[in-house]
């Protein structure tokens, strides 16, 4: 990415490797409650989560065999497994995600960053 914007002081490239979903399952147990099911967590760190399907995929399959009567929705499923639960335990089991958070601390703040 930075060879495509060139020299540009302003640009922090991040990347997740998969769709956001990664930084979610740290909250497998709220997943499991909001699909009304109770399926194990994929094995593995968050981010490098894959076992031939993603971490969307992962969810929206807890979410089908659930009781629920409707399938995985990004937006509002996604907002539900975050409300109640602390950003700060996603920070800690993904890498990537903590990077990129620290990124935008350090542009306010060098002593604010996350250890």
């Amino acid at each position: 990415m930075t060879k495509w914007v060139g020299d540009n002081p302003k640009f922090y490239p991040h990347t997740a490797l998969h769709d956001f979903e990664a930084w979610l399952l740290p909250y497998w147990t709220t997943i499991q409650i909001l699909a009304k099911h109770n399926r194990s967590a994929p094995r593995g760190t968050p981010e490098t989560v894959n076992h031939q399907k993603p971490p969307a995929y992962w969810i929206k399959e807890i979410f089908e065999l659930g009781k629920r009567p409707k399938s995985y929705n990004k937006p509002i499923d996604g907002k539900a497994i975050l409300k109640n639960n602390d950003l700060a335990i996603a920070i800690q089991a993904c890498p990537e995600l903590k990077a990129f958070v620290n990124r935008i601390i350090s542009l306010c703040d060098e002593d604010k960053l996350i250890p």
